[in-house]
């Protein structure tokens, strides 16, 4: 019996992880999206959304968990993001091993992780993909987003390990500052050599 591979894909914001996530999925790569287990299960009728009421009154409605509400509460607040944190983090861990469970006959899945070094994930995944690109296309790319300020983003930055050291700690990594596909040509490449 092949052994599962675990590849932890990891990037900054802005980085294009979900693109490299996407090329991966293509490849018939199964990708466990933790953000997006988030979303839903902080959306409308998710199973977080009482928690996270009775922890932060207000910060929730009928569509589920108010991103800009709840951020108010925990944007420059350590022990309050650290309480959100306590909420969200062993969820996403039981929806993980249901999606591992779910392909453990697969030679690999991916766990796309947004904060992979920086809550410990890289300690459970096999090998380490950091997606990557100049700090100018970055930017760019950020605060082309809705809402998105330059003050918000280098909050978030701040949260995050910096890309050189994602970088130093990768086994892999793709650059995504270059064409779609050079990029995808990477992710076939790094596929085969797995």
């Amino acid at each position: 019996m092949t052994k599962l591979t675990i590849i932890g894909l990891t990037g900054s914001i802005g980085m294009g992880k979900s693109t490299v996530a996407a090329m991966f999925a293509e490849a018939g790569i199964p990708v466990f999206d933790a953000d997006a287990e988030v979303r839903a299960m902080q959306g409308p009728g998710g199973e977080l959304v009482p928690a996270i009421e009775a922890a932060f009154p207000g910060s929730t409605g009928r569509e589920g968990v108010d991103r800009d509400r709840l951020g108010q509460q925990v944007f420059a607040d350590k022990a309050a993001l650290a309480r959100l944190e306590a909420i969200v983090h062993p969820a996403v861990a039981t929806k993980r091993a249901v999606f591992l469970e779910a392909h453990h006959d697969k030679r690999a899945v991916v766990f796309d992780i947004p904060l992979l070094f920086e809550r410990g994930g890289h300690a459970s995944v096999d090998t380490i993909v950091v997606v990557s690109a100049p700090a100018h296309v970055q930017r760019a790319r950020v605060l082309a987003r809705p809402g998105m300020t330059a003050q918000k983003l280098d909050h978030i930055l701040t949260l995050q390990l910096p890309d050189a050291d994602k970088r130093a700690r990768a086994d892999h990594v793709i650059d995504t500052g270059t064409t779609l596909a050079e990029t995808r040509a990477q992710v076939a490449r790094l596929i085969a050599s797995l």
